[in-house]
């Protein structure tokens, strides 16, 4: 914990942080979108984070600037993890840190096609996960369940075809108490079979 204060401290003495909060083991340095890449750029060369784990968005919808875009740095000389956040305003774009960090490249792509938060100076920023032509940003909170389309191939057609999404299984009730017959313990269900009805007994929807 000493080592994530003092490196904590040389943190807000070099950048323009906004907030640095040790917790759990964790050290977390919030700082303005407009200088992430320098803020990248001291953490790689002279904090000695030379790994970038991961790079993820977060959607406050309540809030003014909504996405948080967090980064996850691992200095292995050091043992030590930095989380990086930065707020960015929807239709707003923070720098690409792909100069920096070249595996950060599908990790924008990716939160530009769950968000919708894009990166400037992306050599290539398209969707990856989502169909073609696929319409809003699947991870945001007020993303809709139903009213989208799917992608489909149609074997009749020998093409791939849109056609509105089906929850075929809505509103179905299952029953999972099913009585199984010579397990060597009692099985949830097996009360069933001892109250089932049979001929002499009778049951009024079946004939003896």
């Amino acid at each position: 914990m000493s080592d994530l204060n003092a490196l904590s401290e040389s943190i807000k003495s070099a950048l323009p942080v906004t907030n640095v909060t040790v917790a759990r083991g964790e050290l977390t340095v919030e700082v303005p979108a407009a200088e992430i890449l320098r803020t990248m750029v001291h953490l790689h060369n002279t904090g000695d984070f030379k790994i970038l784990v991961d790079l993820c968005g977060v959607d406050w919808p309540q809030r003014a600037k909504r996405f948080d875009v967090v980064y996850h740095l691992l200095s292995l000389t050091k043992n030590v993890r930095v989380r990086v956040k930065a707020q960015v305003g929807e239709g707003e774009a923070i720098a690409s840190i792909i100069g920096v960090y070249p595996a950060a490249g599908w990790f924008e792509r990716e939160a530009f096609d769950m968000y919708g938060v894009a990166f400037s100076d992306h050599p290539d920023m398209r969707r990856i996960l989502t169909d073609y032509g696929f319409s809003g940003y699947p991870l945001r909170k007020d993303f809709p369940l139903t009213g989208y389309v799917e992608l489909r191939y149609d074997d009749e057609l020998k093409r791939v075809v849109y056609q509105p999404v089906q929850l075929v299984q809505e509103f179905r009730d299952f029953d999972f108490m099913s009585p199984w017959e010579g397990a060597p313990h009692i099985l949830p269900g097996d009360e069933k079979a001892a109250m089932a009805p049979n001929a002499t007994s009778g049951d009024p929807g079946k004939k003896p």
